[in-house]
């Protein structure tokens, strides 16, 4: 398996974070650069696991059965949720 090519990146962090990063990465014994790139590729895989799902959900709704309502709604919230 061939290793990606890497470009350098400057990132700006406050102190104390990166302080804290690479004493993280020292007791986990990675490199920032593995931890930032794994943290940055489990955001967007995160984002693109909901844009799936999102359009999941919006095609059942789509394609959802019909209930033999034909596309009218014969009551009312109120009505569903008398006492």
């Amino acid at each position: 398996m061939k290793v990606a090519d890497h470009k350098n990146v400057t990132l700006s962090l406050p102190e104390p974070l990166l302080r804290r990063f690479r004493v993280y990465a020292a007791a986990n014994n990675q490199s920032m650069t593995a931890l930032m790139a794994e943290a940055i590729r489990q955001m967007i895989d995160r984002n693109s696991n909901s844009e799936k799902a999102k359009r999941r959900f919006l095609d059942r709704i789509r394609n959802a059965p019909d209930r033999h309502t034909r596309g009218v709604i014969r009551w009312s919230r109120e009505e569903l949720h008398e006492r």
